[in-house]
């Protein structure tokens, strides 16, 4: 990643375009921000569909390094690949399963 120059965080307002992809990009790990999406039509624009997948760069170990959650991000966002998912993610059932699936998974099991 190339050092950014004052301009660079001047146009961004005082953070880089990739900071601001990544704080974006990690929101995508929470399903009710990906209902809230849906809700806004935004999965119906073409320019943010392209916009996803364009954000396909923190698949790569360079930038994914850098997120908080790399497992349900990157799932997410490979899922948001998909028409069907981003139909689907409109349906409150589909948001509860996905954070069902994600609260069982960050709990640990207990041992007797």
């Amino acid at each position: 990643m190339a050092l950014s120059t004052a301009t660079d965080r001047d146009d961004y307002g005082g953070f880089t375009r990739f900071e601001l992809e990544l704080e974006f990009v990690q929101c995508l790990a929470n399903p009710a921000y990906l209902n809230y999406l849906a809700t806004q039509k935004l999965f119906d624009k073409p320019e943010f569909v392209a916009y996803l997948g364009y954000l396909q760069y923190f698949t790569q170990p360079k930038y994914s390094k850098y997120l908080h959650h790399p497992g349900p991000t990157l799932r997410n966002l490979e899922m948001l690949q998909v028409e069907k998912f981003r139909q689907e993610i409109l349906t409150p059932n589909l948001m509860n399963f996905m954070t069902m699936e994600g609260l069982r998974n960050a709990v640990p099991e207990k041992k007797d």
